[in-house]
């Protein structure tokens, strides 16, 4: 930069030679000399704080909860990949599904001063405490896939994450189809729910017995916590199937209890989809795959891939622009019903 601004001082300074034929030399020079230094002088000026991020990539810190199911690993590849092509710096920490450690990762992300801190809440309480200490330190707070309470809502900038309200109501919604022309008096549900304390659990057990309010002919017999992982669906629906042999539906928070659910119904010699309607959420492949088998009866979906929104909203952040208070993902509800599974585009995950 320095040579293109030595070369304007130049074709200046013959400029000012032509016009300036009757001047002495000496003041020419001078005058050449002084150009330059002014063009090097605006050329070195120290790029702004925005300007500095914009070139340089901002630092965002992100806390996850874990590594339990292909969908939290798939979360964690999108966030991941989108900072990589961003050019977003990111700390990022594993939580191993503990509220504490995300606590400690969100106050170690406020020591190193990050641009924005973006975290995905295990639980929904509790995070008063550390997100004023990020308010304080003049660093903007992104919630992502779960949301929080809070006693004050400006401690965090907003939510981008999937509409769990809705998934369920789409889940119940469902059964009522499935069921309309059967004749049974009784339809007898059993609720494999997530990790207690979670706004997911939560939104998705709330919408499905608002769908299921008023079709008296609804039970839910049995809910029980999987806590969103394979390994506890399988141990818990073990246990409940053998008791409940009158069980006529499955709603699954799930995916992965799901798959541990129909281990075990495989070791019961009950047969998914048939004996029993299985709905699922979360969509992921191995999920639409039991579906084109009819081992599940509907998955619907729980888009794990917001790594690129998060991106755009922690530059914004970054930048001192609002973002919106909250931002549903796009999803789809995939059944038996549709005309061609074959169609349902690979999921990634």
């Amino acid at each position: 930069m320095y040579v293109h601004a030595f070369v304007y001082s130049y074709a200046i300074g013959v400029q000012m030679t032509i016009s300036l034929r009757q001047k002495s030399g000496l003041v020419i020079l001078i005058m050449c000399v002084l150009t330059g230094i002014f063009f090097l002088s605006c050329d070195n000026k120290k790029p702004t704080s925005a300007s500095k991020q914009v070139h340089e990539g901002l630092i965002l810190g992100f806390s996850q909860i874990g590594a339990e199911s292909a969908w939290r690993n798939c979360n964690t590849r999108s966030v991941r990949d989108a900072a990589a092509e961003n050019g977003v710096q990111l700390l990022f920490e594993n939580a191993e599904q503990k509220q504490e450690n995300q606590i400690k990762a969100i106050r170690s992300f406020i020591a190193y001063q990050v641009d924005v801190i973006a975290f995905v809440p295990i639980v929904t309480d509790g995070w008063d405490n550390v997100l004023r200490e990020a308010k304080q330190a003049g660093i903007p707070v992104l919630v992502t896939d779960r949301e929080i309470k809070t006693t004050d809502e400006s401690l965090y900038a907003g939510f981008i994450g999937t509409d769990s309200i809705q998934e369920g109501r789409s889940a119940g919604q469902f059964l009522i189809h499935k069921f309309a022309k059967s004749g049974k008096k009784t339809v007898n549900i059993i609720e494999l729910s997530g990790t207690e304390g979670s706004s997911v659990a939560l939104g998705r057990a709330r919408g499905f017995r608002e769908a299921l309010s008023g079709h008296t002919e609804f039970k839910i017999i049995h809910s029980e916590s999987g806590d969103f992982m394979r390994s506890k669906g399988y141990e818990l629906m073990k246990s409940v199937l053998a008791r409940y042999k009158n069980t006529d539906a499955v709603f699954c928070h799930n995916d992965a209890m799901m798959l541990g659910m129909l281990d075990a119904m495989n070791e019961l010699k009950i047969k998914p989809g048939k004996d029993i309607v299985i709905v699922t959420i979360d969509a992921q492949q191995a999920a639409i795959d039991a579906l084109r088998l009819g081992q599940v009866n509907c998955a619907i979906e729980c888009n794990p891939k917001t790594g690129p929104t998060i991106m755009d909203l922690a530059a914004k952040l970054a930048h001192g622009e609002s973002i919106p208070r909250v931002i549903h993902v796009d999803e789809k509800v995939f059944s038996e019903d549709d005309s061609d599974l074959a169609d349902i585009p690979a999921r990634g995950y």
